[in-house]
């Protein structure tokens, strides 16, 4: 899945640490999240949403295949 939370996090002025600490992760999580390595769980996903103040869309693109 294709999301945008390094731009985000750029753009708000965040580090990855700041945001695993905010939605109950490890900052390992986030780099993984970042890089397409893993998928986050809905709830962990509806985290960042309120983090960020975004709906997920704005945040996550699911691509099939």
């Amino acid at each position: 899945m294709k999301n945008r939370l390094k731009v985000l996090r750029a753009e708000n002025d965040y580090t990855q640490e700041d945001l695993a600490e905010f939605i109950g992760v490890s900052r390992q999580t986030i780099n993984a999240i970042e890089k397409g390595k893993f998928d986050p769980s809905l709830p962990t996903a509806f985290r960042i949403s309120k983090f960020f103040k975004l709906p997920i869309e704005d945040i996550f693109d699911y691509e099939e295949g």
